[in-house]
């Protein structure tokens, strides 16, 4: 008898990849104008130029915007012009699954991170789509309120969420737990999900994503995650990343397996701008070949290089600086989508 077609699903991170796709910052209420947009394009060119080292990049870009792109960038980013509202990829362009031959997109709905009152979504709602677009490659449309960097996958079965994203009223008012887990387990080809109960206090302030996992935990292979631990008492953060570590330890995967849980401190500084802030080494990206590692010029970058070099011996660790990223509200993870190879 002929063998049922295979089901789609989300490769891991560390999965080879066809390309990374990007978005450019333009004039907007998070960047603004001026110096401050001058900035974060800078990063996020930054960001493009240390992953196209080893991967193809696609960046899209506003209408108008193309020049100031191609002038940070360089010839050998390509771009792709399309509205834009804001410039974080990962949320905002498809999460992109495989059946093993073929590619398709996810297009989670998006509201802005819970509609949230500076945001504006009017064409990044459509960017998923866009990129299916350009790609020739079907959508798998979700009624769910949804990010890329609210979830991150084993590739084994297994899902990393958050309950004030997923779960929360902002986004998804009336679904129940195992709603949400039924949506993302059928986009994402996933059987188990483990839920951790909150983000990072910093992601809560002005231009947060209302608790996003990516700079929390990240799985580092299967049966590993990477988490965000803060050391210093005096940060809100400090009991509640404990709390997160001790959550993991006891939880088991998609295939039974008890998780190792490898803790990567986070920098010294505590404050930026009068806030709290909530960087994070855990906001990396896997690209072929490397770790994009977020920096901070912190006594405690190298130390969290060291960490990674262990944990991907075969990859070169790359530090990029991300301040200017965080300030914005994401890091180098909620900069890049992966595009996986089939």
């Amino acid at each position: 008898m002929p063998q049922p077609p295979a089901p789609f699903r989300m490769p891991p991170e560390w999965a080879p990849h066809e390309r990374t796709w990007m978005a450019w910052p333009g004039p907007n209420p998070t960047f603004a104008t001026g110096a401050e947009l001058d900035e974060a394009r800078r990063a996020w060119a930054a960001v493009a130029r240390a992953v196209r080292r080893f991967e193809p990049v696609t960046m899209v870009v506003g209408p108008g915007q193309e020049e100031s792109a191609a002038a940070l960038l360089g010839p050998d980013v390509e771009l792709a012009v399309r509205p834009l509202d804001d410039a974080w990829m990962r949320d905002i362009g498809p999460t992109f699954v495989t059946d093993g031959r073929e590619l398709a997109a996810v297009d989670w709905t998006f509201n802005g991170w819970g509609a949230q009152s500076w945001a504006r979504w009017e064409n990044d709602r459509h960017i998923a789509r866009s990129v299916a677009g350009l790609l020739g490659v079907p959508v798998h449309s979700s009624p769910l309120v949804n990010e890329g960097g609210a979830l991150h996958v084993d590739g084994e079965g297994t899902v990393l969420l958050t309950e004030t994203v997923q779960l929360g009223e902002e986004r998804n008012p009336g679904w129940t737990r195992e709603q949400a887990e039924a949506e993302i387990h059928a986009r994402l080809g996933t059987e188990k999900a483990i839920w951790l109960p909150r983000g990072l206090t910093g992601d809560y302030g002005l231009y947060g994503t209302l608790g996003h996992v990516d700079i929390v935990a990240a799985f580092a292979r299967p049966g590993t995650v990477v988490v965000h631990v803060q050391p210093d008492p005096a940060h809100p953060d400090h009991e509640p990343t404990r709390e997160t570590a001790a959550l993991l330890r006891a939880a088991t995967d998609a295939r039974g397996r008890r998780l190792e849980v490898v803790e990567v401190p986070a920098p010294t500084v505590l404050r930026a701008d009068g806030e709290w802030v909530d960087y994070s080494y855990i906001n990396h990206y896997l690209c072929n070949g490397a770790v994009i590692l977020c920096a901070f010029d912190d006594p405690r970058d190298e130390e969290a290089a060291a960490i990674f070099r262990n944990l991907f011996p075969d990859r070169a660790v790359v530090p990029v600086d991300a301040r200017t990223i965080f300030a914005g509200g994401g890091g180098i993870h909620c900069v890049t989508q992966q595009q996986p190879k089939v």
